[in-house]
């Protein structure tokens, strides 16, 4: 019999309290020491190690700044979903969560959920509708979610039998319906927690309803300790632990040879990638795309950018094979260059559809003519208009690579060019909850600073999310909010998107697409010359990561596509290693 262990542990440590109160987190101690050699202790029997790049947050899955290895392994680990995805993609009901979900209305459309009647999170506070509201509140109006068209269709939601049953009607038909209420979270304890959404899960998570609850979240240490979640009504996880832990890549390869980790998770540059390679047959390496397309955002909503000849001499000026090779360093995302506006390169249906010349390839000719047309003049080799010169302020979030190195690389690509360049690196949740989302009047922001201390970002280097319905990433990713197109432009409104891209005359496309009134297909044939002449979004590449399972564990796979492995770890268990196999490309 197992002992009987505690649900979803407040995490308490006066030390992790500490880092998450401070606006920069200490910085990462990465070890390269060799790890101990293999033990005989009989809890290891009960436990998969897992090599990571770092662990440190936040992890609030439905955030671009959250976006990470760490926060997506967490979510599939600890968050209840309604829909799942297979291996193969296929979206099915989450059983484990719910006994139904089906549109019960076309007029107007209308979908009902029924939760099962045991399933609660740790604390004991039943999954219930005031769940689902509290999730499609934030995805409709915060700034800096992930893919939040669809939750915006949404015109009420009302709950039934006892808060069990969830009843959601739309304002217009929505066919990826399919894809809302992944990793719904605790709004009992969420709803009036202090700084309200911005916060939530910035340091932990305080109840779980998932097959593992956290033992542990050390930041400083580069660990998480999960264990099997006893709240748990479904299956119970295989082994007792999973434990979670940040190396550098010659302690991942150490680790992975010596069979003290039993598989990692990572994004190797290409010594790293050398490093795995080298370990031979016994470890299995698989590249996985992330869903996420690190990008070149030449903000519209920029006063200096809103002219669209001055966006479109700096996209004549980005040298961007240099930019994705300062992004990859020869790791798995080098073979996912991303040349759609859209789709990633690991999408089924992906085609290149960048033009020829600008932004495909610098012709600083062609940004002359650019510059000159929109007043500009070249004195002693510096861009000037009315005597001011041409300045931009260029973020980055801080602490997060690729975004870090490409923005290095632009900044001296431009100064090279007679642009002076502002570089700044906000934290990531400054970044897209506050400073992309200034508010716009007129169709532009204010330079700043504003009361907070937010100055307007002329140019972001960030991952863009992708992966999901692929009409719900175009209309997040590019579309107007519901009903700005045809708001007062003299009253401030907060940026639909982190780019503040809004084009009337593009935004009946993209509603089609996302209503399903018209096909994706057709609306990308017309939309992707569009998108790129606006030269609002320069996308680079894809984000990729190498899994590499060595010894000691059956039942992984590398998981659904853009998902990871993580999602059958309720099923895990130590044993001979496998060789997963996926449509995915195998590393080297």
């Amino acid at each position: 019999m197992r002992l009987r262990r505690r649900a979803a542990p407040v995490l308490a440590l006066a030390g992790v309290l500490l880092a998450a109160c401070s606006n920069t987190p200490p910085p990462p101690v990465v070890t390269s020491t060799p790890p101990p050699s293999p033990t005989t202790d009989p809890a290891a029997a009960s436990q998969i190690v897992v090599g990571v790049d770092d662990v440190v947050g936040g992890y609030n899955p439905h955030t671009i700044a959250d976006s990470s290895t760490i926060t997506s392994a967490l979510s599939q680990l600890l968050l209840p979903s309604v829909f799942r995805q297979s291996d193969d993609g296929t979206r099915t009901l989450d059983k484990t969560l719910m006994n139904s979900a089906e549109v019960v209305s076309q007029t107007p459309f209308t979908v009902r959920y029924e939760i099962r009647p045991d399933a609660s999170w740790s604390d004991g506070a039943p999954i219930a509708t005031e769940d689902f509201i509290y999730l499609a509140n934030a995805m409709k109006s915060e700034p800096g979610v992930r893919e939040p068209a669809g939750y915006r269709l949404i015109s009420d939601i009302e709950p039934r039998d006892g808060g069990k049953g969830v009843e959601v009607t739309f304002s217009k038909p929505y066919p990826a319906w399919q894809t809302l209420f992944d990793d719904l979270l605790p709004q009992h304890l969420l709803k009036d927690a202090p700084g309200g959404w911005q916060t939530a899960l910035a340091s932990s998570f305080p109840a779980v309803a998932g097959p593992f609850a956290i033992k542990s979240l050390d930041t400083a240490r580069g660990e998480v300790i999960l264990q099997r979640n006893d709240r748990y009504w479904e299956k119970p996880a295989a082994v007792d632990t999973l434990a979670l832990r940040r190396s550098d890549p010659s302690g991942i390869a150490t680790a992975l040879r010596s069979g003290n980790d039993q598989f990692s998770l990572t994004h190797p540059d290409s010594t790293g990638l050398q490093l795995l390679n080298e370990l031979g047959p016994a470890v299995q390496l698989h590249t996985l795309p992330r869903p996420l397309t690190a990008s070149v955002l030449l903000r519209p909503v920029s006063a200096t950018l809103s002219d669209p000849q001055v966006r479109a001499g700096v996209a004549a000026l980005l040298n961007r094979a240099e930019l994705i090779s300062a992004g990859t360093k020869g790791g798995p995302s080098a073979t996912l260059k991303a040349d759609a506006q859209v789709l990633p390169p690991s999408a089924k249906d992906y085609a290149a559809t960048i033009p020829a010349g600008p932004p495909a390839a610098p012709d600083p000719a062609t940004a002359d003519k650019y510059f000159t047309a929109a007043g500009y003049k070249k004195e002693a080799g510096v861009w000037r208009k009315n005597g001011k010169t041409l300045s931009l302020v260029l973020a980055s979030p801080a602490g997060q690579e690729p975004y870090t190195a490409i923005a290095k690389e632009l900044s001296a690509e431009l100064i090279a060019e007679g642009i002076e360049v502002n570089t700044i690196t906000p934290q990531p949740r400054d970044l897209f909850s506050s400073m992309l989302a200034m508010p716009v009047v007129n169709g532009q922001q204010q330079a700043g600073p504003d009361a907070n201390g937010n100055v307007g970002v002329d140019i972001a280097v960030a991952g863009l999310p992708v992966g999901g319905d692929p009409a719900t990433v175009l209309a997040s990713t590019f579309g107007c909010a519901p009903g700005q197109s045809t708001t007062d432009k003299t009253k401030p409104v907060v940026p639909a998107n982190p780019t503040g891209l809004c084009d009337e005359s593009l935004q009946a496309t993209i509603d089609s697409a996302l209503t399903g009134s018209a096909t994706l297909a057709d609306s990308l044939k017309t939309l992707e010359p569009q998108l790129w002449s606006a030269n609002a979004v320069i996308p680079l590449f894809q984000d990729a990561e190498t899994l590499a399972v060595g010894k000691g564990i059956s039942g992984l796979t590398p998981g659904p596509p853009m998902q990871g492995p993580f999602g059958t770890a309720v099923n895990w268990t130590r044993g001979a290693s496998t060789d997963p196999t996926s449509s995915t490309t195998p590393t080297g």
